[in-house]
């Protein structure tokens, strides 16, 4: 095989996501909107990441605003630290640990459940009937789990803030008082709106690699389980690099 071939063949899959990518954002405007399919996606994706949610922002908070309260102790500004959990858990803690639920949980969901229609030959059949599988299962997927992604990243931030609280002043003995008044200090709305925006991106890219994957699995149920691995490797890859660029772009830009 030549090196034209193996470049041909590592790039094929990468321009075939971004056809279904566009045609994806094609189908979310297309009528009728499946609404149906959409709440029941959102309240799939959200049975099956919302508890992982929270057992993860557990040791994030940990391991963070306590750890930065340590120095701050040793300053003697543990006052501070609502600022430092503010900032923290709005710009980065968020964000990051959505980056992990939604590959690790939602995509890999998403993809198991398009996987399974494909090897029955469902995906096919709704196109024989004239249904487009894109616009009729994968628009609503990928609204919903940027949705949830939004809503995560906001349970992940109320985490983070109750839990520096904790560690704050009950553990390292800061005021009450003048942790919740030094919570805005560093951050404000736009960096809430940023991390929100962030949230959302991610959502869509991993839906995005769940959905593709599902529909392009081949060699039957162990294709199923080989996808969603792949999915999650695929969603990191993509995710993490992404989080970079919107963490940097803002800042480049002086918009927060």
């Amino acid at each position: 095989m030549t090196v034209t071939q193996t470049a041909g063949r590592a790039v094929k899959p990468i321009g075939g996501f971004f056809a279904f990518t566009m045609d994806t954002f094609v189908a979310m405007f297309k009528p009728p909107f499946q609404w149906r399919e959409f709440l029941q996606q959102t309240w799939f994706i959200c049975s099956v990441s919302l508890g992982p949610t929270i057992l993860l922002g557990i040791p994030f908070v940990a391991l963070v605003t306590f750890q930065f309260n340590i120095v701050l102790v040793e300053l003697g500004a543990i006052d501070l630290s609502g600022a430092g959990s503010g900032f923290a858990t709005i710009t980065q803690i968020g964000p990051v640990a959505t980056t992990f639920i939604i590959a690790g949980a939602s995509s890999t969901a998403i993809c198991a459940d398009i996987g399974a229609r494909k090897i029955r030959e469902e995906l096919d059949a709704m196109e024989v009937l004239g249904i487009d599988p894109v616009q009729r299962l994968v628009a609503p997927r990928v609204l919903a789990t940027a949705l949830n992604a939004a809503m995560l990243n906001g349970i992940m931030i109320l985490i983070g803030l109750a839990g520096g609280y904790v560690f704050g002043v009950y553990l390292q003995d800061a005021s009450p008082g003048q942790y919740v008044d030094s919570v805005d200090l560093l951050v404000g709305y736009e960096d809430l709106i940023h991390g929100e925006i962030r949230a959302v991106c991610f959502g869509v890219v991993g839906a995005l690699i769940g959905c593709y994957r599902g529909m392009t699995c081949k060699g039957g149920p162990r294709g199923v389980g080989n996808a969603v691995n792949e999915t999650v490797v695929y969603t990191f890859l993509a995710l993490f690099p992404l989080n970079i660029m919107l963490t940097q772009i803002p800042y480049s830009l002086g918009i927060v």
